[in-house]
């Protein structure tokens, strides 16, 4: 014993002998190569390198070395540019002792503490769960819960995910106003009943606002006036007359109403609505004639108020394309209690107001081809529909089969549910709730809690009902829904495996085939972790993650943030169809890369992108018809193709009035490339375009970088920036940049009518040198620049997905981990759905443990 005391003592000693002469040895070399620029005087990039303290094992002090870890081995300390006596041998001996000791302080803590911690679920996660729960698909409570904080764009990253007070009342609204909705609003279902617009029905008033242009009745093609006189002189058949043919030109933005007359939902439900609809052309004299490609419409539910609508105005039903040629459309709209819906035709013009000669809302010119539209013949509305079954699934979800019975008028819920054994039942149902609601085992100790609770409930005077409710709000504010748990490091927690995958790829708990996997201790198996996630990849639900992951690494949720400035770009005046589009662009693509097991180059180049009718348009493409996004090939000279050049990344990317490399170079850096850098110091000003056109954005940033302390990290990311120059502020090819007036004027109409003035500058240089040497004379040049780099582009998608799905950034420690899945998909050229699969076989993914099976993803 003692010896083996002995031993352990040495063993100890040795190692902080190490320790001690590795920080040594650490020390000599920054005061040989890097305290001279980082000490008390200068402390270039805000690092005094006498103030730092070498303690790895503290995280905070741990990032700052990683930093300068990583800053020595890509050669930026000492910069290139200063001269200095480091050798190639010294830099790397330095880079590897460093590293060394900073992966011994990560790894001990994870071993310590684990990788991440235990995380919340996000707002978008919450809503998910709940309606899966609940079998509630369009349950809609988001807004009810505060935004959640990000890190590089990220929401799910746990150390930013806090939990508050109002994040607690947030809960708490969340899930009342769920579990309101799901019980059964009556014994029975409400009785649907159908209404049927034709003639003057089919609009709430006789015109809109843009005047006779904007909509009109017509009648086999030919404007059928009229006016409040002739109204009133019409009988009830002729006013719904079914020849006449409502003919609308104008998009559903303020000032707008255009509803058919006197409907009101007159319960919350779903609504099927049928119609005969064509897409049009108006020419001289008010007059009809087919359309030469699709329309696109959809519908807004809202108040049936005038144009100063107030409260929810929200697009449903989808996207609908009219055709040249009579059609019958059927759609489902959700629809609240009191609410109408709207007309929205997609990409249509507005009126704009005029005040000479008075007050009025103008129509812009007809185009040469006539004003595009649509005409609607008739419509049929029925609802509210009801479910296949009643109960719906939602209150069986709660209740079971207990049989209901009407609960006095008034109250709510608005049925009594008839339990013989109250508590009896209680608990049964508790159990059952809990068990679909919880990631994890259920002692019964769990179900104690809150089964107490209804029964303190009922013994107020509550009915077994509204008892039962308040049990199941109190569940959807618990741990056991709302945190989820790192897989253990010991190989166990299948449950919290089953959790981290259908959060990763669904935003939502387990489904009952991963619960059973869970329940056999088979998700650490190689073999089936990847058969579920090729099973996951496939369902509908892997939309969610589509979409929730491109919002956050693209920042696609400032989508909306900036509108084009009307004086420089008068051709985007309420656009909202293009902004729209845009949105679908990267998830279609995304998904392809995914589902399609597309390499990683396509972040940045692919030959082919998906478009609509209006971003052909956008990007000057063969036209396509119709709303729908579609894969096309891309012409030889298109710049288009990959993510890089998405007119969604270009815009977010953009402040609607000018573009910078800065901006857009930071952006490709961080979200593409895999490199995040620095602030710029506080001390120097931010960069303000010139937008009257007399100075480039070129010429303010080399005077801007004349200062060596801003030059240094603007060779990072401004060559990038400028590569894309050529696009506008919403994604556009440009040759020369536009100004309010510098340049040659260009003058015109409006797609609503405003007449414009800008100017056309200088011409833009989209050339650059990269900090390898590489240079490029534009994007198409770039582009393949950086196709040659699939393990680098490849290492930053991988490090975005670790952060999404685990809610912790890849560790240092956990660097080696990363290079091996990339050399296990190099040979395949670095795959997006073999990244995917990796990943989620990897010990990064499971905690840190391995899975029992290896091998590559795909044999």
């Amino acid at each position: 014993m003692r010896a083996c005391r002995a031993a352990l003592v040495l063993a100890v000693a040795s190692a902080a002998s190490q320790a001690l002469a590795g920080e040594a040895a650490i020390t000599a070399f920054l005061d040989q190569h890097c305290t001279v620029c980082h000490d008390d005087s200068q402390a270039e990039g805000e690092l005094n390198l006498l103030d730092l303290a070498f303690a790895p094992e503290e995280a905070p002090n741990r990032a700052k070395w990683i930093r300068l870890h990583d800053r020595v081995a890509a050669g930026e300390m000492p910069p290139p540019e200063k001269k200095h006596d480091l050798s190639g041998e010294a830099r790397a001996g330095f880079v590897a002792l460093l590293g060394d000791l900073i992966t011994e302080a990560d790894h001990a803590e994870i071993e310590a503490q684990g990788r991440g911690a235990v995380r919340r679920l996000t707002r978008v996660e919450y809503e998910h769960r709940l309606r899966d729960l609940l079998a509630l698909p369009t349950l809609d409570i988001r807004d009810k819960l505060p935004e959640d904080r990000d890190s590089h764009g990220f929401t799910k990253v746990s150390k930013q995910l806090e939990v508050s007070r109002v994040q607690l009342e947030g809960w708490l609204d969340a899930a009342e106003a769920a579990l309101q909705v799901a019980v059964a609003p009556g014994v029975a279902p409400v009785p649907s009943r159908t209404w049927r617009f034709t003639g003057t029905d089919l609009f709430p008033e006789l015109d809109t606002f843009g005047e006779r242009e904007a909509m009109f009745f017509a009648r086999d093609g030919k404007h059928v006036p009229i006016d409040g006189k002739t109204y009133q002189a019409m009988t009830p058949e002729q006013r719904r007359d079914p020849t006449l043919e409502m003919a609308l030109f104008r998009s559903a933005t303020w000032p707008y109403y255009g509803y058919p007359r006197g409907f009101r939902a007159e319960h919350d439900g779903e609504y099927r609505v049928r119609f005969s609809g064509r897409a049009v052309r108006q020419v001289g004299d008010f007059r009809l004639v087919p359309a030469h490609q699709p329309q696109a419409m959809s519908f807004r539910a809202r108040q049936p108020s005038g144009p100063d609508v107030s409260g929810d105005v929200r697009e449903t039903g989808g996207w609908i394309d009219l055709m040249p040629e009579p059609r019958e459309f059927e759609t489902t709209i959700r629809l609240k209690k009191g609410e109408t819906f709207e007309y929205s035709p997609l990409g249509l013009p507005v009126p704009f107001i005029r005040t000479d000669g008075g007050f009025f809302y103008d129509f812009p010119p007809m185009p040469p081809e006539g004003h595009p539209g649509i005409a609607i013949r008739w419509m049929e509305v029925e609802g509210p529909l009801a479910p296949e079954s009643w109960p719906p699934a939602s209150h069986r979800i709660l209740f079971g089969d207990l049989p209901l019975k009407p609960a006095p008028a008034g109250s709510f819920p608005a049925v009594e549910v008839v339990a013989t054994d109250p508590d009896k039942e209680a608990k049964r149902l508790l159990q059952s709730f809990l068990e679909r609601a919880s990631c994890g085992p259920v002692s019964d100790e769990a179900v104690d809690v809150f089964h107490r609770l209804v029964q303190s409930r009922i013994a107020a005077g509550e009915t077994f009902a509204a008892a039962m409710l308040k049990g199941y709000e109190a569940i959807l504010c618990s741990g056991n829904f709302l945190f989820l748990t790192e897989p253990p490091r010991d190989g166990s927690g299948h449950e919290a495996v089953a959790a981290r995958l259908s959060h990763f790829l669904w935003s939502s708990a387990p489904d009952e085939r991963l619960r059973a996997l869970a329940k056999e201790g088979r998700l650490r198996d190689r073999g089936v972790l990847i058969e579920e996630v090729d099973r996951l990849v496939t369902h509908p639900r892997f939309e969610r993650f589509v979409a929730d992951f491109t919002d956050q690494w693209l920042n696609l949720r400032q989508l909306r943030r900036d509108q084009p400035d009307d004086r420089l770009y008068p051709e985007y005046r309420v656009d909202e169809y293009l902004v729209a589009s845009m949105e679908k662009e990267p998830r279609a693509f995304f998904a392809a890369m995914v589902r399609d097991n597309l390499p990683a180059t396509a972040l940045v180049s692919t030959d082919f992108a998906f478009v609509n009718d209006r971003l052909a348009r956008h990007y000057d493409l063969p036209r396509v018809g119709g709303s729908a996004m579609r894969r096309v090939d891309l012409p030889d000279w298109s710049p288009y193709g990959g993510l890089l050049t998405h007119a969604s990344v270009l815009k977010v990317t953009a402040n609607g009035t000018t573009t910078s490399p800065v901006t857009r170079g930071v952006w490709v850096l961080e979200r593409i490339l895999g490199e995040t850098p620095p602030p710029p110091p506080k001390s120097v000003p931010a960069i303000e375009p010139d937008i009257r056109g007399a100075t480039t954005i070129r010429e303010i940033l080399a005077k801007h970088t004349e200062v060596e302390s801003c030059s240094t990290c603007h060779t990072h990311f401004d060559p990038l920036g400028f590569a894309l120059e050529n696009f506008d502020v919403m994604g556009a090819w440009r040759d020369r940049y536009r100004g309010l007036e510098k340049g040659e004027k260009v003058t015109g109409i409006d797609r609503a009518g405003h007449p414009f003035v800008y100017h056309v500058g200088p011409a833009v240089d989209a050339a650059g040198t990269l900090r390898s040497g590489e240079s490029f004379a534009d994007v198409h040049e770039l582009k393949t620049i950086l196709t040659k780099q699939p393990r680098r582009l490849a290492r930053n998608l991988l490090g975005h997905l670790v952060r999404y799905a685990t809610g912790t950034p890849v560790r240092f420690s956990e660097r080696p981990e990363i290079e091996a899945i990339l050399d296990r998909s190099a040979a395949d050229g670095y795959r997006t759905g073999d990244l995917i699969r990796e990943l989620v076989a990897s010990g990064i993914f499971l905690g840190g443990s391995v899975p029992i099976q290896e091998g590559r993803v795909r044999e």
